[in-house]
């Protein structure tokens, strides 16, 4: 039995977590083990080849699985269930039904299949993009059999789709299964024509490691603006902040671990594989990473795991910021997506073996890989595109822009030697020595890894690093699936029609390789030097959300999607003006916010100082102090000079609001909230910021960044 226990002491209160983590793991799903005690042998063999093949089930089946489900889960104390699903907003949602049912003068507990199968939410209420309009509120929840229910907070929650009357999808989910099937369609019949007639699925497999703030709730609760945006609007650099890089994995401090170990225990009991925590780079900041499993789980674990972090911060007296740049100053959270294909059987596609050069079928991947980001790179910076994002990409912490993919010094050389014809030389294993007789050597990996890479080979896997912390990470991997899935056609449709296969292979590989190896670069991604490569090189670089966004309905873009039937048309624009409002709506809650900030809490802070300042001048006065270039002469004068320039600054950005009004389309009012609002922000800022520098800490109306990055 493995047994883990954990004492910590907090203030004056010891918490213990005593945990059997085998017998809690997945204790609160409805996992495969379950439904084979719970439901009849045959009905447990229709569901497992729901779950594995992907066909429908059987309407009858379900009835049963309902049944089975609402006793289990009135087992464990659940008298509700709901639909949990995923709409545009990026979050869940979910609406509670109880189990009672009347008979007679009473009641019992039921749960039928068609309750099971199908939900009605209100579509109207939910982000649509013009799909819906407000009188047009019917909606559908249907079930997702591949993921499985679990409880939380007591209540069955059953992870389902979320589409319109007319059948468009409103949700997140939708699409990325769709984009599963489309990808999977394409990689069997790539690897039906290596002669792999036994592969029945091809599943593609996440693993999103998760970064995250944790400050003190009572000084959260002093900040309008990380209460209404999530992140510091204000806040002067502290005297130290990351620069000794003595926080990135260093000693964990007790609360912090409690907090983790709390959170451990919680998400093993929804099956989540959550492995690894550590300290991250900035102070205050941490990361936690699980083991990769199979797309549709692992989107719906991620979604999960953020809401249960902030469940638990809240519980240890804590808040969870995921917002990807809440400080100014030091580094920014992101989501890292490590994206690979695996078959049925157990086949990681991605994995080149010991000698990747004569691993044909890998490298035929690697090809639709590395075509699929020269391809299609506007579209993957679409799908991690969002206000927050902007703050971090290319801010010496996280990838630019500039989408391009690091391989690494073999692979890069292997296909070197494909484009030009000549033989590869493979690489000898080498160990690590280190001068020490007592640490054993161990093989040296072939290659280094890249952190400044925004798509990077790391073994058998690709590592996504440009997607922000808060996001969901169901549009990027919907994108990834639909753009591999593109090439992989493509690839297909060339090598079924081939007289000669290997001769075909060889030269789809070698001529892939030559014309799309723009986008392989394994040096440092932050260097301007690589900027200015970049653009010689012809690639893009959107560097913001509003630059980006309109790709999203490129007419080539629209047609490919809807080929792989992953989003029609009308979908697609509904989402474009989704993005584009929820950008605009995101930085006028921030202006709104910092407009409030200044006129009631910083100019008032200021004037309540001055005024102190005018009170002990005078008192000097009376004594005959000569005052003429006095220190407090000065310090009013400038801080009157800086108090008129942030009102002045503050009365600019309301007026930059006010016009935004004035927009005729989502995108015209994002332009301005982009090139105007923004700007007009950051002047403030940057006012507001210096008066932090020179006013008395008991004056300054709220927490500063020494507070809420050293308080935890």
């Amino acid at each position: 039995m493995i047994r883990s226990a954990v004492i910590l002491l907090i203030d004056i209160k010891v918490v213990e977590i005593v945990t059997n983590v085998p017998e809690i793991f997945s204790s609160l799903v409805f996992n495969e083990t379950v439904m084979e005690d719970k439901l009849p042998r045959e009905t447990y063999k229709v569901v497992k080849k729901t779950i594995e093949q992907g066909i429908p089930l059987d309407p009858a089946a379900a009835a049963v699985v309902a049944n089975a489900m609402k006793d289990w889960a009135i087992s464990k104390g659940a008298t509700h269930y709901t639909h949990w699903f995923q709409p545009l907003t990026g979050i869940t949602a979910e609406k509670h039904d109880s189990f009672i049912t009347p008979v007679n003068n009473g009641v019992i507990m039921d749960l039928t299949g068609k309750e099971l199968i199908k939900g009605e939410p209100d579509a109207s209420s939910f982000p649509s993009g013009g799909l819906r309009a407000t009188f047009e509120a019917r909606g559908y929840t249907a079930w997702d059999p591949t993921s499985f229910a679990f409880i939380k907070d007591g209540v069955l929650c059953i992870p389902t789709a979320f589409c319109s009357y007319g059948g468009e999808a409103l949700d997140k989910k939708t699409p990325l299964l769709r984009s599963m099937d489309a990808l999977n369609t394409q990689a069997l019949r790539v690897l039906r024509l290596f002669g792999n007639n036994t592969v029945k699925r091809v599943i593609p497999t996440v693993g999103p490691e998760q970064e995250y703030f944790l400050i003190d709730k009572k000084l959260y609760d002093k900040r309008k603006d990380l209460i209404f945006t999530g992140r510091t609007l204000f806040g002067a650099n502290p005297p130290k902040g990351q620069e000794l890089e003595d926080h990135y994995f260093g000693a964990i401090k007790p609360r912090v671990a409690a907090f983790m170990a709390e959170l451990d225990e919680e998400l093993w009991k929804l099956g989540i594989f959550a492995k690894t925590e550590h300290n991250e780079a900035a102070p205050a900041q941490h990361e936690l990473a699980p083991i990769f499993t199979s797309m549709n789980i692992a989107t719906d674990h991620n979604q999960l795991t953020m809401e249960t972090m902030k469940k638990v911060a809240q519980r240890h007296g804590l808040v969870c910021l995921l917002h990807e740049k809440p400080f100014e100053g030091v580094n920014g959270s992101g989501k890292h997506n490590n994206w690979s294909l695996s078959t049925d059987n157990g086949k990681n596609l991605f994995d080149p073996g010991k000698t990747p050069s004569e691993n044909a079928q890998f490298l035929l991947f690697l090809a639709a890989v590395i075509k699929a980001v020269d391809d299609f790179a506007p579209l993957m910076r679409c799908s991690i595109a969002s206000a927050g994002n902007d703050h971090r990409l290319g801010a010496n912490e996280a990838p630019p822009a500039i989408v391009s993919m690091f391989l690494g010094d073999e692979l890069t050389e292997i296909l070197d030697c494909i484009v030009k014809d000549v033989h590869f030389e493979a690489h000898k294993s080498h160990k690590m020595k280190l001068g020490l007789d007592i640490i054993p050597a161990f093989p040296k990996d072939n290659t280094d890894r890249n952190r400044t890479s925004p798509f990077a080979f790391t073994g058998n896997k690709f590592e996504f690093r440009m997607l922000g912390s808060a996001a969901s990470i169901a549009d990027t991997n919907t994108i990834l699936n639909t753009i591999i899935a593109e090439e992989l056609k493509q690839f297909a449709d060339i090598l079924e029609n081939a007289e000669d296969f290997t001769t075909a292979l060889n030269e789809l590989i070698k001529n892939t390789v030559k014309e799309h190896n723009r986008v392989i670069f394994n040096g440092d991604g932050y260097s301007t030097e690589w900027e200015e490569e970049a653009s010689r090189r012809g690639l893009p670089n959107l560097r913001t959300t509003v630059d980006c966004l309109p790709y999203m309905v490129k007419p080539e873009y629209v047609k490919v999607f809807g080929e792989h039937k992953v989003f029609t048309e009308t979908e697609l624009k509904s989402r474009l003006d989704i993005e584009l409002e929820t950008y605009s709506k995101v930085i006028n809650i921030e202006a709104l916010t910092s407009i409030s900030m200044i006129r009631k809490e910083i100019i008032p802070a200021v004037i309540e100082y001055i005024k102190d300042i005018t009170t002990v001048a005078a008192n000097k006065a009376t004594i005959g102090a000569n005052l003429n270039n006095s220190f407090e002469q000065k310090l009013i004068s400038r801080l009157s000079d800086l108090m008129t320039d942030l009102y002045n600054k503050c009365d600019l950005l309301d007026n930059e609001v006010q016009s935004t009004t004035k927009c005729s389309s989502h995108f015209e009012k994002a332009e301005l909230f982009k090139n105007k609002v923004i700007p007009a922000m950051n002047d403030c800022r940057k006012t507001a910021d210096e008066l932090e520098t020179i006013v008395g800490k008991k004056y300054w109306p709220f927490p500063t960044y020494s507070d809420l990055l050293f308080r935890v």
